[in-house]
């Protein structure tokens, strides 16, 4: 079969187009044929030896797919860790959904971006399993009383695969957001979806920018996936009791926090690791739940920036390396 290989871990140009021996199946896993694959930052940083866990090369690039379940017919959208970008991928049985009957191949290669938002919003406390978050409460007169005040997030990367999926899912919240991006014409389609607040980081300072829009308070979480000095600023932009949620170091550089930062204003800093996440069934299960219905209501629609053949892969690589992208970067499989 045709798979994208990883020849080497030293980057984009290192991938290569290879027939491969299908996939043999171990117990609990089912045959796929590929129709399209998602792209994801985790998908460059692996290429370039900078994921954790990464096997020894050559290897099969990918861990986002759709395509057809060969026992069944069906058409399928999974994650795997590994080896999605090829004509065949045997993936997990836990790990595949449905497509939805009005989404297309390409649209349906992204279920690292919808999982990973949403269970963002839940490890920020922002919803409780397919409710919609609580009113925060205020003390007025003696009594406790439901403030109507939203719950404020901020979002690097917003124009990209997880970040348009988070604005989608946080205007069905009701969320505030705010959204980081290097150019005016990406944030004008993010707000489109949604977004309240975008911030080009290349012409302004978002710590200042949040400060300023909120008088001073912050945000509730920080959606971040940046790394380096990003990970202190994004603490400044939160308010008491804030959280940030990191998951992703695209810099390429560790989070840089002195811990005891986080006193002052009793903030926190949770962990998102979807390939941990996903082998728990009692958190997926409740978040396909609630992503799902929003689906068959057509209250979320995936947004595709482009797509790319399998042949042109490097090209893909390199756009996401680049941050030009704008929503979700697709290869064509098959």
């Amino acid at each position: 079969m045709k798979a994208l290989v990883i020849t080497s871990l030293s980057g984009p140009d290192a991938l290569a187009v290879q027939d491969m021996p299908e996939p043999a199946l171990k117990p609990g896993q089912t045959l796929v044929q590929v129709a399209a694959g998602g792209l994801n930052f985790a998908d460059f940083m692996t290429a370039q030896g900078g994921y954790p866990g990464t096997p020894p090369p050559p290897l099969i690039a990918g861990r986002e797919f759709s395509g057809v379940e060969e026992s069944t017919g069906r058409r399928v959208m999974g994650y795997t860790q590994w080896a999605a970008f090829a004509e065949k991928t045997a993936a997990s049985s836990n790990l595949l959904w449905p497509v939805p009957e009005h989404w297309t191949d390409e649209q349906a290669a992204v279920p690292v971006n919808y999982f990973t938002a949403y269970l963002g919003y839940w490890q920020a406390g922002m919803v409780m399993w397919g409710q919609p978050p609580k009113p925060a409460l205020s003390e007025a007169e003696g009594t406790v009383q439901r403030s109507a005040t939203p719950r404020r997030l901020l979002i690097h990367a917003v124009a990209g695969g997880v970040g348009t999926a988070a604005v989608q899912i946080g205007r069905l919240l009701g969320v505030e957001m705010y959204g980081t991006s290097s150019s005016d014409e990406k944030l004008a389609r993010v707000r489109e979806l949604g977004l309240q607040h975008g911030i080009n980081y290349k012409q302004h300072d978002y710590e200042e920018v949040v400060k300023n829009i909120t008088h001073g308070e912050g945000v509730d979480a920080v959606f971040e996936m940046l790394g380096g000095i990003h990970t202190a600023k994004s603490l400044r932009c939160l308010r008491d009791f804030g959280r940030i949620v990191q998951y992703g170091t695209a810099t390429g550089k560790p989070p840089q926090l002195d811990v005891r930062a986080l006193y002052a204003k009793s903030a926190s800093i949770q962990g998102l690791w979807l390939t941990y996440l996903s082998q728990k069934r009692e958190i997926m299960e409740p978040a396909w739940k609630q992503l799902s219905e929003w689906i068959a209501q057509r209250k979320l629609a995936p947004v595709i920036g482009k797509v790319f053949p399998l042949e042109r892969a490097v090209e893909a690589y390199k756009l996401l390396q680049e941050g030009k992208n704008y929503g979700k970067v697709v290869l064509k499989i098959s």
